[in-house]
């Protein structure tokens, strides 16, 4: 089963969302990263519009803590619903849940805005904080990018985050689609048994010649054969042969008796009672049947 990490990433790949991605950079000049439930480490350095404020507070481990600290706050918000947190610097960051079923398996996340013009108060206090916590930056250069921090209204934000929104739910459709594929995959040991099946269905086939040829227990391969075809390995053999044998009385040179023991049927009995079951009617019916159409 694919971790939800791995899902993010692929999803973080996709052609859909890298043009996403370069649509709402242009469009909004902000920041944007499709982060997994838990992460580490900044999701908005070193992308695309990234606050030139913030690169310089990721260099120092006391602000990069703290911006930490945001992250962690924007995952904790209300379950489902898309949460803002403001950071000591008085930006604004928010993360939109991409949920698929109940569960949230990342964030949509942007920010690193100025939702009211940054006044010199505000770079004082800031300045004063980081100079509390012992961070070593150049207060000039500091304070240019502070100043040039984007700004948007709330009404303007908010109706970013709203996009975001309306693309999350389209990135919970793919990643549900992801693990229905994935779900759906055949693992091997049993695409192995099919083709083995496949060549050898003529031959004396059982369960513990299966069992051994995959190297695998007879218990356990019961249990990964029916749960991966729906059918037990017996039921799933049968069908195969039967399959055969319907091609084989399309010929009507071929004998009933002939195709049942080509198949690996070796009794005729059998071979009748069995594809009366799963065809619904006796190979000579059937036969007839063909010619009559």
């Amino acid at each position: 089963m694919l971790k939800t990490a791995e899902i993010v990433q692929q999803l973080s790949r996709s052609q859909i969302f890298r043009d996403y991605e370069t649509a709402f950079n242009q469009a909004t000049e902000l920041p944007l990263a499709f982060r997994p439930h838990e992460l580490w480490q900044h999701a908005l350095h070193g992308k695309k519009n990234e606050n030139p404020f913030c690169a310089l507070m990721a260099k120092s481990n006391r602000s990069c803590a703290a911006c930490l600290q945001v992250q962690q706050e924007l995952i904790e918000g209300e379950p489902g619903e898309s949460t803002s947190s403001i950071c000591f610097a008085g930006l604004c960051d928010t993360a939109v849940p991409v949920n698929v079923g109940g569960d949230i398996i990342g964030f949509l996340q942007t920010g690193q805005v100025a939702l009211r013009k940054p006044t010199e108060v505000g770079f004082t206090k800031v300045a004063q904080q980081l100079i509390a916590w012992g961070v070593k930056v150049d207060l000039n250069e500091l304070q240019d990018a502070y100043f040039h921090s984007k700004m948007l209204s709330r009404e303007q934000y908010g109706a970013m985050v709203h996009l975001l929104e309306i693309f999350a739910k389209h990135l919970s459709v793919m990643a549900n689609q992801i693990l229905v594929e994935q779900q759906n995959e055949e693992p091997p040991l049993i695409t192995r048994a099919k083709n083995y099946i496949g060549e050898h269905q003529a031959e004396s086939l059982s369960l513990d010649l299966m069992a051994k040829t995959l190297n695998v227990s007879t218990f356990y391969f019961c249990k990964m054969f029916k749960k991966a075809t729906g059918l037990t390995f017996t039921d799933y053999l049968a069908r195969t042969r039967i399959e055969r044998a319907k091609n084989l009385l399309l010929n009507p040179n071929v004998r009933v008796s002939e195709a049942a023991y080509d198949c690996g049927f070796i009794s005729l009995t059998h071979f009748n009672r069995i594809f009366k079951r799963i065809v619904g009617k006796s190979p000579t019916e059937y036969r007839r049947n063909l010619r009559a159409a």
